[in-house]
């Protein structure tokens, strides 16, 4: 599913299926909500299978905050919260982590930024303690800045500018978005990256980087008083502070099929579809989501789905193919297609394999059997996914996060059961349509062509 690679490079956690497992298992998940004095949200869920325990803090910010000019701030920041508080010099955070038996990370995307630590539950309070202070006491020093920086930078030639698909996706979303928080990759564009100071970080994190801004996670072998105890000594005392008031940026409405072509050195040629949908936050039919989530399943929900079916074994027309769609995003969000034709085909074909699969579901029901298929891979996910505190946790977080609320897990399993065949249809034929679609073609250079043109200008350059 080529759909996941980038899904994987911006760090979201809501493509098809991934909310699923928390469904059923909600209903009995024994989730206990507290609020701190300084607005801070704590969330905990025992589960007393193992000792451990994952602390999580999410901040309700991320790149859908940016603007022109600062973009990627948000991820920047995140790799200089590992860079030393008052108390904690660079370098020293991963290393408590470390010698106390631990993980760490964390993880930016377009509708928040968060952070973990994974450990034995008899060390939590180290986890509260080392996420508290860098919430108000990071220290941003303008030489691990400049180091910083330069890491992302190459983290984005490597994960897109290396990456030809990767870089078409980036560019087929500014074109599929004008105006939408959503117009500008996480990483942010290298020209800004270029420009960002460590004033623009500080600023940033003064503004966001506040317990009133934040929800405290906490899944594994723990009672949710004791940890409430740690969480009012840890995060009590840190003092709330007015959240930057964001104004709405609802998309412009789309008149119409627009098209992007990017050359860039590759193997394989790809495509990449897009349409303007709604997510469960702009939903103004709150089933119509749903019934989207159910279609991405029959075109794209495992190997008897329908363009694994007839693309790539039947007709031999498709290498890979995907489909991408998140009903939990914070704004306005997109229904994707994506495939690489065979050596034996070519973008059009597989472009024109693609749109008659979207027509057939305008005009044809989706059986009894195929809908109760699709269901039950719903049912099959959670199963699977249970057993994860770390999942667990991530479903907790991002659902309170974007404004869902954890409690949204309870309700869909049964809005998904609910989906008919009509509702399939009808979202096809209202949003799978060419005013609100947006097509991205990748059509493959010489390597070795752009390889000599690079090093040619390399030796025209004047010496510096």
């Amino acid at each position: 599913m080529n759909i996941t690679r980038f899904v994987l490079l911006i760090r979201v956690f809501t493509l098809v299926g991934l909310i699923l497992p928390l469904s059923s298992q909600a209903k009995e998940s024994n989730v206990h909500e507290f609020m701190l004095d300084n607005g801070m949200k704590v969330l905990v869920r025992p589960d007393h299978r193992a000792p451990v325990a994952i602390t999580q803090v999410w901040y309700k910010v991320g790149s859908g905050n940016e603007y022109s000019g600062i973009t990627g701030v948000s991820h920047v920041l995140e790799h200089m919260m590992f860079k030393g508080t008052e108390t904690i010099p660079a370098g020293r955070f991963s290393e408590i982590v470390s010698e106390n038996g631990g993980q760490k990370n964390a993880f930016t995307s377009r509708d928040y930024t968060a952070y973990y630590e994974y450990m034995g539950a008899d060390r939590l309070e180290i986890a509260f303690k080392l996420e508290a202070d860098r919430m108000r006491n990071l220290k941003l020093l303008p030489e691990e800045f400049k180091k910083e920086v330069e890491v992302v930078k190459e983290e984005r030639f490597m994960r897109t500018e290396d990456s030809p698909e990767s870089l078409t996706y980036e560019r087929f979303n500014a074109v599929a978005f004008l105006n939408s928080p959503y117009h500008h990759p996480i990483i942010g564009w290298q020209e800004d990256l270029d420009t960002l100071k460590v004033e623009d970080l500080q600023t940033w994190y003064d503004a966001w980087y506040r317990p009133n801004n934040a929800t405290l996670v906490v899944v594994g072998d723990v009672e949710p008083k004791a940890v409430l105890a740690l969480a009012k000594q840890y995060f009590g005392p840190l003092k709330s502070a007015e959240i930057p008031e964001i104004k709405s940026r609802i998309e412009t409405p789309q008149r119409g099929e627009r098209r992007i072509v990017i050359k860039a050195p590759a193997k394989v040629p790809y495509v990449l579809l897009g349409y303007q949908v709604p997510v469960l936050n702009t939903a103004e039919e709150k089933w119509e989501p749903y019934a989207l989530e159910v279609l991405a399943g029959i075109l794209d929900g495992g190997s008897s789905s329908r363009l694994t079916r007839d693309l790539i074994r039947k007709d031999e027309i498709a290498a890979s193919t995907g489909v991408g769609y998140s009903l939990s995003s914070k704004h306005q969000s997109l229904f994707l297609m994506d495939a690489n034709p065979t050596e034996a085909h070519s973008i059009a074909d597989v472009e024109k394999a693609l749109q008659a699969q979207i027509d057939t579901l305008k005009t044809e029901l989706a059986d009894v059997s195929e809908l109760a298929r699709v269901k039950a891979n719903v049912i099959a996910n959670e199963v699977f996914q249970r057993d994860s505190v770390s999942h667990m946790a991530n479903q907790l977080g991002m659902l309170e996060t974007v404004g869902l609320g954890w409690k949204f897990a309870d309700e869909y399993e049964a809005n998904i059961r609910a989906v008919t065949a009509e509702q399939v249809r009808d979202v096809a034929k209202k949003y799978l349509v060419d005013e609100h679609k947006t097509v991205a073609e990748l059509v493959p250079q010489d390597i070795q062509s752009e390889k000599a043109l690079s090093a040619k200008d390399a030796k025209e350059e004047p010496a510096s």
